[in-house]
């Protein structure tokens, strides 16, 4: 009976931390990605901005969800940082008790950063490219007026990154 109940205390201490991982995002993670999206609709434009994200609450749930897929990147990042070189780390984060997390949130903020401004850039070009001349536009990136605009953004950013 007391290997049965230590077995599943391990189990269940190892389950938590992957459990922890996959959690939606946060409340902050949500408010981040709403002011994206507001940034992006006054730049794009309301039917750009549909065209490439359907609504308001799409744009912020994909961009929360990848916000968040900042932060795990930007933990390991800073993790291998640290491991490879502790004094440098030290003397460019601190010495502190939240130098890591001061690391971690600088390096998602700005990937945040970077992918905004590249779908804005994207966008930017497509719009033009669609201005030029419609009827290629719509060959090239797809028969639908509705996806074509989203298709275009999404190769440009693809060709980009």
């Amino acid at each position: 009976m007391g290997r049965i109940l230590t077995l599943t205390v391990v189990v269940a201490a190892l389950a938590a931390p992957a459990a922890l991982a996959d959690k939606p995002p946060g409340k902050q993670t949500k408010q981040t990605a709403a002011q994206e999206c507001k940034a992006q609709l006054k730049s794009m434009g309301p039917k750009d901005f549909r065209a490439l994200w359907g609504n308001l609450g799409q744009c912020v749930a994909l961009t929360a969800q990848q916000n968040q897929e900042n932060v795990k990147s930007a933990e390991e990042q800073c993790r291998a940082a640290r491991a490879d070189d502790a004094e440098a780390f030290a003397e460019k984060w601190g010495k502190s008790r939240n130098a890591f997390g001061k690391c971690v949130s600088q390096t998602a903020r700005a990937m945040a950063q970077e992918q905004q401004q590249e779908t804005l850039k994207a966008a930017q070009t497509c719009k033009a490219e669609r201005t030029k001349d419609r009827a290629a536009f719509l060959a090239t990136y797809g028969k639908g007026k509705r996806n074509a605009f989203a298709n275009c953004v999404k190769q440009k950013k693809s060709e980009s990154g």
